[in-house]
C-alpha cells in the first residue's frame, strides 16, 4: 500500500438512522419556528420537505447568531465565522454530530444546492449585523439610500433563500432563476412593510431616503407617535413593489417540478394574503401586528393539498 493511499483522509458518511435523526431535529426546527413557510413544506413529497427543513434550520441557526443581543456585534461575527466554518467542514465529508449539518450536508448533496448560495444566506444575516454597529438606540436610522440598495439587501436575506428552494424544487428553465429572485424580493418587501414599528423601535429604517422624500417623510416619521394614514401612501408603494414580485412568483410555479408546485403556490398565497390583509387594514402597522391567522393559513394549505392530489 502507498503511503499515499494509506494517509488519505476518510470521508464521514454517517448512518441512515443518523440522518433519520438528524431531518427529524430539522423538521421540528422548523415546524416550531417557520411560522408561514412550513404550511408550504407540508406539502412538498417527504424527502424535499427534509431538505427545505434542513436548510431552514442552518438559516435559523445563523439568525439565532445574528440576533444574540447578549452579545457585542464584533463577537457575533466571530460567532458567525465559526459557524460557517463548521459549515464548510461538514460538507467537505469532515465528521459532525450536529444534526443541523448532518441533515444540511445530505440535502446539498442530493439537491446539487451551490455551496456559494448557503454562504450567501449566512452573509444575509449578517447584513442586520452591520447596520447595528452604526444603530443609535431610540434614534431610527435610515440604511439606504435608493430601491436598489434596498433590492441588494433584500436579495442577500430573500432572493437567495428563493434560488436555493428551486434547487429543491426542480427546475430546467433558467429563466425561473430571476423569477425567484423577484419573488422573494416581494415576501422581503412585505416582511418590511409588517415589521415597520418593530424595527424602527431597533433603530431601522429598511424604507430608502429617496421614498421616504417622495412622500414628505423622514425616519421620525415612523416613531413614536406615527401619523399612520400620513405615512400609508409609502407603504402603499412598497406595496405595489412587491405585488410585482408575487406576479413575477405565479409564472415561476409553472416553471418548478409538478411536485412542487402547490408547495410554491402556498408559499405565495400566504404571503400574498398577508400583504392584502395589511392593505385592507388601511396599511396600519402601528396598532397591531398584522397577521394570518392559523385558520387563515390552514385553509390555503388544504386547497395546496388538494392541488398536489388531482
Amino acid at each position: 500500500m502507498s503511503t499515499a493511499v494509506g494517509n488519505a483522509p476518510v470521508q464521514f458518511a454517517p448512518t441512515a438512522s443518523q440522518l433519520e435523526m438528524a431531518y427529524s431535529v430539522c423538521r421540528s426546527i422548523a415546524r416550531s419556528a417557520a411560522k408561514n413557510f412550513y404550511y408550504g413544506f407540508v406539502v412538498l413529497p417527504r424527502r424535499k420537505r427534509n431538505a427545505l427543513s434542513a436548510v431552514y434550520a442552518f438559516m435559523r441557526r445563523c439568525d439565532d447568531i445574528a440576533d444574540d443581543t447578549t452579545l457585542g456585534a464584533n463577537d457575533r461575527h466571530n460567532k458567525l465565522a465559526d459557524w460557517l466554518d463548521k459549515v464548510h467542514r461538514a460538507l467537505a465529508s469532515q465528521p459532525t454530530d450536529d444534526p443541523v449539518l448532518l441533515a444540511l450536508t445530505d440535502a446539498q448533496r442530493v439537491y446539487n444546492i451551490p455551496i456559494g448560495l448557503l454562504d450567501q444566506l449566512a452573509f444575509g444575516t449578517a447584513a442586520d449585523l452591520e447596520g447595528s454597529q452604526n444603530e443609535a438606540k431610540g434614534a431610527p436610522q435610515i440604511r439606504y439610500e435608493t430601491f436598489e440598495e434596498l433590492r441588494q439587501y433584500c436579495y442577500g436575506v430573500a432572493s437567495v433563500v428563493g434560488l436555493v428552494c428551486i434547487r429543491i424544487f426542480g427546475y430546467r428553465d433558467p429563466a425561473a432563476e430571476s423569477l425567484a429572485e423577484q419573488c422573494g424580493l416581494a415576501f422581503q418587501l412585505t416582511n418590511i412593510i409588517r415589521d415597520v414599528k418593530e424595527d424602527v423601535a431597533m433603530g431601522r429604517v429598511y424604507f430608502p431616503r429617496e421614498d421616504l422624500a417622495q412622500f414628505g417623510l423622514s425616519p421620525a416619521d415612523l416613531a413614536p407617535q406615527v401619523d399612520a394614514a400620513r405615512v400609508r401612501p409609502l407603504l402603499a408603494f412598497e406595496a405595489d413593489r412587491a405585488r410585482e414580485g408575487y406576479r413575477s412568483g405565479e409564472e415561476l410555479i409553472a416553471l418548478v417540478n409538478e411536485d412542487s408546485q402547490p408547495a410554491l403556490w402556498v408559499l405565495i398565497t400566504i404571503y400574498r394574503r398577508l400583504l392584502e390583509k395589511i392593505a385592507l387594514k388601511q396599511y396600519d402597522v402601528f396598532s397591531e401586528r398584522v397577521r394570518l391567522t392559523v385558520p387563515e393559513k390552514l385553509s390555503v394549505l388544504g386547497k395546496g393539498i388538494l392541488k398536489r392530489l388531482v
